[in-house]
């Protein structure tokens, strides 16, 4: 049998999710999501795999033909010292240039914007960011969002006791 065909293994202990915007789906519709590579500095990696991120209030944004990712927060790690990282600053995004056309071309769509969704380590170990095209929901949206979600816990609750 192929390599590349064979199952993964459940647990892989390179995967860890460090930071995810769970508002993100709350307040957005969601229309496509994008996998893309982000760029650290050593002791950013070093506070991430310590699980010191915060992704709820960033964005991300096309300039220049470039993409970035505007006010996340990861914390500062203790044992650096002398090469420490500013936790504010603008981090760029790592995608194709077809894939920047297309979130560029997206985004100046009304009401569209690109939210990030999860920060975490892939398989090899990599640092990723999934961000999304999404667009912003009203509050009639949000209120029928939360009426679905209640309506699926109260059918979960009826089904579990067989009420």
């Amino acid at each position: 049998m192929c390599p590349a065909t064979m199952a993964k293994p459940k647990t892989d202990p390179n995967y860890k999710v460090v930071a995810e915007n769970r508002r993100a789906r709350y307040d957005y519709a969601i229309e496509d999501d994008l996998e893309c590579g982000i760029v650290l500095e050593g002791s950013e990696v070093k506070s991430l795999r310590e699980g010191g991120a915060n992704i709820a209030e960033s964005y991300a944004t096309v300039e220049d033909g470039e993409l970035w990712l505007v006010n996340s927060t990861i914390l500062q790690y203790a044992q650096a010292k002398t090469f420490t990282h500013e936790e504010k600053r603008r981090r760029k995004l790592l995608a194709s240039r077809k894939e920047l056309s297309r979130l560029w071309n997206d985004t100046q769509r009304k009401g569209m914007t690109l939210v990030p969704l999860v920060l975490y380590f892939n398989h090899r170990g990599m640092a990723k960011m999934k961000i999304g095209i999404a667009k912003g929901k009203k509050t009639v949206d949000k209120r029928a969002t939360e009426a679905k979600r209640d309506w699926n816990r109260q059918k979960q609750r009826l089904l579990r006791h067989g009420e």
